[in-house]
């Protein structure tokens, strides 16, 4: 997978892959910040700039679609990983 964050490029297989705003935005800050662990709230406060954090599923539901976009195996990602209880991290190697 190459992420190119100024051009909002994002290639799989060398093809390129079509992200919503949100899903580029929450992506970009993954992969600018690799192997840094974000709780939900931090990721809604930094993408979706939330002033308070309501109850939503809104991180989780966009991390989903980013799996079923860029990851060999959604369910087992390599790239946007989960730390169950706390929340998700960007893992550049996979």
């Amino acid at each position: 997978m190459i992420v190119r964050p100024v051009s909002g490029i994002v290639l799989r297989g060398g093809r390129p892959v079509r992200l919503s705003a949100q899903e580029l935005k929450l992506l970009v800050y993954l992969v600018r910040h690799p192997g840094v662990l974000f709780s939900r709230d931090q990721l809604l406060d930094a993408v979706w700039d939330y002033q308070s954090t309501p109850e939503t599923r809104t991180v989780d539901v966009h991390v989903s679609w980013l799996r079923q976009k860029l990851e060999p195996d959604p369910h087992s990602p390599r790239y946007i990983v989960t730390v169950f209880g706390i929340g998700y991290r960007f893992e550049p190697r996979g």
